[in-house]
């Protein structure tokens, strides 16, 4: 391995080193504080290295692809984990005792993430997978006191090892039809083996989606997702609902793109199903809820199935692909920074104990920085003019009108009028009159009103300023 491949992997390293001191700080002094400060330096050293990294993008070996998306998807993860670190502060504050561990998960977990974006490669994938969601299965149960954790990890953790089995079985079978197992290989061997045996690649490439499926919650894989995220410690909801759901997408993303799966007409016609399905049971589940936590993480299977309309498109653009993926990147950033913003609220006033939308009544009046962040991400999420996720959908709406997708199109539309009404029922909710409240004001960090200030100012500049993110991505 040369010095320049010793660069290009720089935040791999650096996330591993981090790790590592972790271990052997927890060995020889536990402390609290100094966890949390290691693993801060540590993601802002690997923001660094990842800068660094961009002048060697390379292919190192056959495993990991290290290019400008990748290693753009890298930084948007380690800021997720930030975010997440920062909401961690002072959620275990009665474990004194345990809680250097959660931290060392959290690194190894984004580790995990950073090498699926990066993957190229069957093995690299299944890797970074197995290593980001073994160390979130530990985080989710990690509190002592309560069973909904507990209940939130067994869940994730039975039914993320079938999805895992359902994986390994569909890439044996693309190995059969291909004898190739990286991402560029069973793309080019792809067309004569589908010649010999059709249903073999058929079925295993429909596997393998189904299993990553399962990953980013969508329909008919999607009935864990509110039990886990209201489980989970917001923090941790936080952290699965932003960097685990972009990682797998993007994995997902280069596993199409390179093993060139949107070729098959009769692959990308299941997908369609599995879009509308997500679309429109995502957004009418939602609309149930009264548990806000459970009302993000349906909302999140409808995004993840507007997300699927882009892949979907891309066989109909011919040699305008990369207006898709300019979509694919530019939604998936928006919708990250958005729900970023709004789990960092739901942290900062929810707490873990709230069972409903109650403890937001009237936030505008008690918490206004943090009643405004929200409000501005629930816009967002229904695709309001200035917000990050109109941008968004505009992109998709583009994308599918060039496609000629009148059915998905149709669907997506439905979908956002739909998600309107309970997305502006929570900022109903916030703007209750003060003598309507019923419970007293909870307690909000100071630190923590600039944390969602700067997340609502971002959601609003790439909304209202969305061009140097459109030449960003059409660079990379």
């Amino acid at each position: 391995m040369n010095s320049d491949q010793l660069l290009v992997l720089s935040p791999i390293i650096s996330l591993s080193l981090t790790a590592l001191i972790l271990m052997i700080q927890a060995s020889i002094k536990r402390d609290h504080r100094i966890a949390w400060w290691i693993s801060t330096l540590g993601l802002l050293t690997t923001l660094l290295s990842i800068y660094s990294a961009s002048n060697f993008s390379q292919d190192v070996g056959p495993l990991l692809k290290v290019d400008a998306w990748g290693l753009w998807f890298s930084a948007l993860l380690i800021f997720c984990a930030l975010i997440t670190l920062a909401l961690s502060r002072d959620i275990f504050h009665t474990q004194a005792d345990t809680k250097e561990e959660y931290y060392l998960l959290l690194i190894l977990s984004t580790l995990g993430a950073v090498v699926l974006v990066q993957a190229a490669h069957t093995a690299s994938l299944l890797l970074g997978m197995e290593l980001m969601g073994i160390a979130l299965y530990a985080m989710i149960a990690f509190p002592k006191s309560g069973d909904l954790p507990l209940e939130a990890a067994v869940k994730y953790l039975v039914l993320s090892a079938c999805a895992s089995a359902m994986l390994l079985f569909g890439f044996a079978l693309l190995y059969g039809a291909t004898g190739d197992l990286s991402f560029a290989g069973m793309g080019a061997k792809a067309a004569s083996g589908y010649l010999n045996n059709p249903l073999l690649v058929l079925a295993g490439a429909a596997i393998v989606l189904a299993g990553m499926g399962f990953k980013l919650s969508l329909v008919p894989f999607h009935m864990w997702t509110p039990d886990v995220y209201q489980g989970a410690p917001t923090a941790v909801t936080t952290f699965l609902a932003t960097l685990s759901k972009g990682a797998m997408f993007v994995a997902m993303v280069r596993l199409i793109l390179d093993g060139q799966l949107y070729r098959y007409e009769s692959l990308m016609n299941a997908l369609s199903v599995v879009a509308v399905a997500s679309m429109l049971v995502g957004n009418w589940l939602a609309l149930r809820q009264q548990q806000i936590k459970r009302l993000i993480a349906y909302s999140s299977t409808a995004h993840f199935g507007y997300l699927l309309v882009a892949i979907i498109a891309l066989p109909h653009l011919g040699d305008t692909q990369q207006l898709g993926r300019a979509a694919i990147s530019f939604y998936l950033v928006a919708y990250i920074v958005t729900t970023l913003a709004a789990l960092t609220v739901i942290a900062n006033v929810g707490g873990e104990e709230d069972s409903d939308m109650q403890a937001f009544d009237g936030l505008f009046w008690r918490h206004p920085a943090q009643a405004i962040t929200l409000a501005v991400a629930m816009l967002s999420f229904a695709g309001i003019p200035l917000t990050a996720g109109f941008m968004g959908k505009f992109y998709l709406i583009t994308l599918t009108l060039n496609a000629q997708l009148w059915l998905l199109l149709g669907t997506l539309m439905i979908g956002s009028a739909i998600a309107i009404y309970y997305y502006l029922r929570v900022i109903f909710t916030m703007s209750a009159e003060p003598h309507q409240l019923n419970k007293g004001s909870p307690t909000v960090l100071g630190w923590r009103n600039p944390v969602a200030l700067l997340l609502m100012l971002a959601v609003l500049a790439i909304g209202s300023w969305p061009q140097p993110l459109i030449d960003l991505i059409g660079r990379l």
